[in-house]
């Protein structure tokens, strides 16, 4: 009894959870990041490039060391463990969560901060049930749940490498968490009732292409950390994997072969050419996923973002959405605003400039059911990363201090319902919502505004 009485208390105290799960890349509010570890030989520019960086076949165990290099860049640990300011790896990143702070590790070399003594059963154990070398339980911002599916041999290598990396001694601040989420104990009911699953098996009914994009999509990668909707306590509903979800004022979109809000107008060279480059001709990737391009899939090789988008057109594709059509009155001022504010970049006929300024039309991001992302990309604006391949980045400027929440509702009900676009109509309360937790509830110039009032 008293054991179920545990087990109760931890799943109280872990509801919604799913906000712990989401990828590591939010910031705190402001005044509340820390310090940044000190710099040494690297910066953050530099971070693509470590993980590029060539192993000489001189050197000891060459081969695990270019396969833990590269299973690091596919389960992009570089963005979770990189702050503002700091060196690779050490870790510091906050991320805001219902219930208080949390920091990312340093997974340096360091033998006293980072995971340099480190043991290969110890890590293993991390990377499959989400305990540290202590014994303490980690937080689930630690994907653990995905990189359970990881098979020995690949956190092995993943291990041998991060141990040749620049040793930094780094502390990253404590969590400031909530009790009693405080008490890493409470993260043992969540265990039991959600950790499911071990090392990836092949499906013998599949080609050796999905079994791979399966594994790289569902163990390393961990996409459906951000991409699946989480349900009151956190855990993944996996009913609707890969339906999208909402994570730090973004919409991870759908995934699946829907072809109004998932990929479903995408081919295999789509997927391919956005996971490589971080832009096609149909989207280009903003907030955290510029990030995963930079650090993760443009390092891949060609054979595995294929593989990736073999997988991911293999899924059963989401319900259709059922729509509503807006009212004329706010597609007339919603046209009137994109003309003056939008149309000078994606052209009035939303056909934008391909691989550059992405076309509006039948765009999946825009259709998600939930508006936050473009009221997020509209109100702040947004950036997509650099990569080999597309070394200069580009960036949407704000638009928070010019248009009013009902303006921003107005053209965002306008995009989303132009140019073959079905979807549900912004409010300017949403709007609002949106804008205050961004920070920019004063109507004012910001960093990446595009024109001064």
């Amino acid at each position: 009894m008293r054991t179920h009485i545990k087990i109760a208390w931890s799943v109280l105290s872990l509801a919604v959870l799913g906000a712990v799960l989401v990828k590591a890349g939010s910031a705190p509010k402001a005044g509340t990041q820390p310090a940044a570890p000190p710099r040494h030989s690297l910066s953050t520019t530099t971070s693509a490039v470590l993980l590029r960086e060539a192993i000489p076949g001189t050197s000891p165990n060459a081969q695990t060391l270019r396969q833990g290099q590269y299973l690091v860049a596919a389960g992009d640990c570089m963005s979770c463990h990189l702050s503002k300011g700091g060196e690779p790896f050490a870790g510091g990143l906050a991320l805001k969560t219902p219930f208080g702070t949390i920091y990312s590790s340093n997974i340096t070399a360091d033998r006293e901060t980072g995971i340099g003594g480190w043991t290969g059963d110890q890590f293993y154990q991390a990377m499959h049930d989400g305990i540290g070398a202590r014994g303490e339980n980690l937080y689930p911002a630690f994907p653990y749940p995905w990189f359970r599916r990881l098979r020995r041999a690949d956190t092995d290598a993943i291990l041998a490498y991060l141990k040749t990396t620049p040793p930094v001694k780094y502390t990253p601040p404590a969590n400031d968490l909530h009790f009693p989420l405080n008490l890493r104990a409470m993260v043992k009911g969540w265990n039991l009732l959600y950790l499911k699953g071990g090392e990836f098996k092949d499906n013998p009914a599949q080609s050796a292409e999905w079994n791979r994009g399966a594994y790289l999509v569902n163990g390393p990668g961990h996409c459906s950390g951000c991409h699946t909707p989480k349900g009151r306590l956190g855990a993944d509903l996996t009913a609707q994997s890969f339906y999208g979800g909402n994570l730090d004022n973004w919409v991870a979109p759908d995934l699946t072969p829907n072809r109004r809000s998932g990929l479903g107008g995408w081919g295999l060279e789509d997927i391919s050419e956005y996971l490589k480059t971080g832009r096609n001709v149909h989207a280009g990737a903003a907030g955290a996923m510029a990030d995963v391009v930079t650090y993760s899939t443009s390092l891949l090789t060609d054979a595995d973002r294929h593989a990736i988008g073999i997988y991911l057109r293999s899924l059963a594709p989401s319900p259709a959405q059922a729509g509503v059509a807006p009212a004329g009155s706010a597609l007339r001022k919603g046209a009137a605003i994109y003309s003056d504010v939008c149309a000078s970049c994606h052209l009035e006929n939303g056909v934008g400039q391909p691989r550059y300024f992405p076309p509006l039309g039948h765009n999946a991001m825009l259709q998600q059911a939930d508006a936050t992302g473009l009221e997020h990309l509209i109100l702040a604006g947004g950036r997509i990363g650099s990569t080999p391949s597309r070394p200069s980045p580009l960036s949407m400027p704000s638009f928070a201090w010019k248009l009013t929440d009902q303006e921003v509702a107005d053209v965002a009900t306008y995009i989303r319902n132009s140019w073959g676009n079905q979807a549900p109509v912004v409010s300017a309360s949403e709007v609002a919502q949106t804008r205050s937790k961004l920070g920019l509830g004063a109507r004012r110039p910001t960093a990446n505004s595009g024109d001064w009032p």
